[in-house]
């Protein structure tokens, strides 16, 4: 008669932890999509209260143009376009002013996988990025937004005898989605030095491959800012010559990132040799 082993169990505990890490960080993903969710939404709800006078803001370049408004106007042909103007300009500016915290609910998913050394270099450019963000979307405000539509506005012309007069009635939903692509394309944009600088943290690039692509980084700027402004020389060039700047700012930083990691390599080898 066979007797059958009692109290044993077979279950295995490597794969029993591996699910349980999995759905740890499941569960901490959707608590950071979440708090992203609701900080959005908090937004949202404050930049819709505020949004005629987000939206007025956003045409005061225009208006310094036009100079004289008493005859000038945006309109909207349908009558709901304006309501769904503001919606649209709400997601816009609660994007703009919670991107911060979506990094940082980014960074705290991200972290707690990290080694210290690491989390020591990868959070100066989590810093970097909103205010690098935020310079271009001024660099636009305040440069590019007058300069094109100077440019543009100069195809007016006045009504006389023999010419009918041709003026601006742009719609309201035309420019807003013009502005706000603008701002977009030259607040991501500016994040070059973060993306090429994290490149040669993780020594994907160097230094040397920076400087040998450099007349195609020009190419790639010039063409980039073909695609992403409107199409006017000044604004165009507004773009590229920016990132042709900064593409030059990332290959100097790249450099003292270089001879840091160098010295720090060499630390450790004397620390070790020391404790040997």
């Amino acid at each position: 008669m066979t007797t059958l082993p009692t109290n044993e169990t077979n279950t295995d505990n490597g794969a029993g932890d591996k699910t349980h890490s999995i759905l740890e960080h499941l569960y901490e993903l959707r608590r950071r999509v979440l708090y992203s969710f609701v900080a959005l939404l908090a937004g949202f709800f404050v930049s819709f209260y505020f949004a005629n006078d987000i939206f007025n803001f956003l045409t005061q370049p225009l208006m310094d143009v036009f100079g004289d408004t008493s005859n000038r106007r945006l309109i909207y042909t349908g009558l709901a376009e304006k309501f769904f103007t503001n919606i649209k300009l709400s997601f816009f500016a609660s994007f703009m002013v919670m991107f911060p915290v979506l990094l940082m609910q980014i960074w705290m998913f991200v972290a707690p996988g990290l080694y210290k050394n690491e989390r020591a270099v990868f959070l100066p450019f989590l810093v970097m990025t909103p205010v690098l963000f935020a310079l271009g979307a001024s660099f636009v405000y305040y440069f590019v937004l007058p300069v094109a539509w100077h440019f543009f506005l100069g195809f007016e012309q006045i009504g006389t005898a023999t010419a009918l007069a041709v003026e601006l009635e742009s719609k309201v939903d035309e420019y807003l989605s013009l502005v706000m692509r603008l701002i977009f394309a030259f607040g991501f944009a500016f994040e070059l030095p973060v993306v090429l600088l994290l490149l040669v943290q993780s020594r994907i690039i160097d230094t040397a491959w920076l400087r040998k692509k450099r007349r195609y980084a020009i190419l790639f700027a010039f063409v980039l800012a073909a695609i992403l402004t409107p199409p006017d020389p000044l604004s165009q060039i507004g773009l590229a010559i920016p990132l042709i700047i900064l593409y030059e700012v990332s290959i100097i930083c790249s450099v003292f990132l270089a001879k840091g990691r160098k010295k720090h390599t060499t630390d450790e080898n004397e620390t070790n040799k020391e404790t040997d």
